[in-house]
């Protein structure tokens, strides 16, 4: 036991360090000091692609990790960023006429895709939801509950449960709904689902509302119906609305982050079946995702199931995931090979994708150990969320599950 608690300190120790040191400082030389926020695109070789355009995912997870870490570190500087990110991701993200969030602003903070992907409404919940958390701030509450009352307007599916993924931006259908080019042009998808379920969690933490929990609830209850496969209990990914699936894929990085995502959610919200659904599937999925363990201690990315091929790059938010998925798998069952996996992941990470020269962390490692340059270092997909997430939480020791309501 002495041991456990050893590495678990020299972990924690790790992270904070990797956190302050290395990746909230690229992030914070990361501002646009000539358009205000942050910069759209910086690519993997660290050149800054000037007049990109701005992607609303990227800004409410920039708003999100500066916000967690400012409520954690308690340094005014780190509230500073959150404050920036705050205010520009309303003053230029916040759709005022229709509702919602705009998919993508151009570099001088104009609209160029104004679709209403929900994926992104649940993130901007998410940061602005954490800025209230650590700041009290009530503006940000308040958009972030008019974001949720938007979500369940148009989105939910009042028939067959769940939600849609996308809409024109005045909530017209639209033909394609994908959240990126890589997906089925599916009605319903894991993916959104797993990132409503994340926000509305954080939410319920400054606004514990009935309906909001019942939400929660729900949502609860279609991972464990529909999206959990309870043959292998790893993750359907695509869906029609009547939640009929192709299992074509495994998704390991999203597997192992919905075992804590699950298990954050009942805890924050008393979820009564804890004991008896939530920890019984959550380490199942654990148990999953290890399929996708390698001998170095890093998780793959995917598997086709139909070709049979698996994609064996270790991207940064899988592996960041990985480690947090772990500690908390092992938090609530004791399993010390939770923590061996967490551990192993964690010396990868510093051993290969941490990038020393530059900061920040490479997209990717191939299976030839070669650094993955082709793809960016920040940019509307690349962001400080998973691996600031994985720091905090670790350094946190997962006691983040009390709510506090804010004042009225």
């Amino acid at each position: 036991m002495i041991t456990i608690r050893k590495e678990i300190n020299e972990l924690k120790t790790a992270v904070k360090n990797e956190l302050t040191e290395n990746i909230l400082p690229f992030w914070m030389q990361a501002t646009d000091e000539q358009n205000g926020g942050f910069a759209g695109r910086i690519n993997g070789s660290g050149k800054l692609i000037r007049n990109a355009d701005k992607g609303a995912v990227l800004n409410a997870r920039i708003l999100w990790t500066f916000s967690a870490a400012y409520r954690q570190l308690h340094d005014k500087t780190l509230l500073s960023y959150a404050k920036r990110a705050k205010d520009y991701f309303i003053d230029h993200f916040i759709d005022k006429q229709y509702g919602g969030v705009y998919w993508m602003v151009d570099y001088q903070g104009k609209p160029v895709d104004k679709k209403k992907q929900i994926y992104a409404l649940g993130f901007a919940i998410y940061g602005l939801s954490e800025y209230s958390r650590a700041t009290k701030d009530r503006e940000a509450m308040e958009i972030a509950i008019s974001l949720y009352e938007t979500i369940e307007q148009y989105s939910y599916d009042p028939v067959h449960g769940g939600y849609y993924e996308a809409f024109t931006e005045n909530w017209s259908n639209l033909d394609d709904v994908r959240l990126s080019k890589k997906d089925i042009n599916e009605k319903k998808t894991m993916n959104t689902h797993l990132h409503i379920l994340e926000p509305y969690t954080n939410l319920y933490r400054i606004w514990p509302e009935n309906r909001l929990k019942t939400s929660i609830e729900k949502l609860l209850g279609i991972f464990l119906e529909y999206i959990l496969d309870k043959n292998t209990y790893h993750l359907k990914l695509f869906f029609n609305d009547c939640w009929e699936t192709h299992i074509d894929k495994i998704s390991y990085g999203h597997d192992i982050e919905a075992s804590w995502l699950l298990y954050e959610a009942a805890a924050v919200t008393g979820y009564p079946e804890m004991k008896t659904k939530i920890i019984p599937a959550v380490t199942q999925i654990a148990e999953a995702a290890s399929e996708g363990i390698l001998f170095d201690g890093s998780m793959v990315y995917e598997r086709n199931n139909i070709t049979r091929h698996t994609d064996t790059d270790r991207h940064w938010w899988v592996q960041a995931e990985a480690v947090t998925g772990y500690m908390y798998a092992y938090r609530y069952t004791g399993n010390e090979k939770f923590l061996q996996s967490a551990l192993q992941c964690w010396n990868y990470i510093k051993n290969h994708l941490i990038d020393p020269v530059n900061g920040e962390w490479y997209w990717s490692i191939r299976e030839s150990g070669e650094i993955n340059t082709s793809d960016d270092k920040l940019g509307p997909w690349k962001c400080p969320y998973h691996n600031a997430r994985m720091c905090l939480e670790i350094m946190n020791d997962f006691n983040a599950f009390q709510v506090s309501p804010q004042p009225a």
